[in-house]
């Protein structure tokens, strides 16, 4: 299994807030896309995958009108 540093960046919906909830975590998964989708319990309404490079990526979600970005650094 791949470890990752994963950083976890939810937009505010507040209008005139600049704020972004932010949250650092190390996990270790195979598949980050799946760990996004369990982590928001499977009610994604859109999600896009870009590489980085051949190791790290980002993953862009969209659940319940809430847009979060992971950014996903192997370790």
């Amino acid at each position: 299994m791949a470890e990752y540093e994963v950083v976890r960046e939810i937009q505010n919906s507040c209008s005139g807030n600049q704020m972004r909830d932010v949250f650092f975590d190390e996990i270790e998964t195979d598949d980050p896309e799946a760990y996004v989708r369990a982590l928001l319990k499977g009610e994604v309404d859109e999600l896009s995958v870009e590489r980085v490079d051949g190791e790290n990526l980002t993953i862009f979600a969209s659940s319940h009108g809430l847009r979060q970005k992971f950014l996903f650094t192997l370790i």
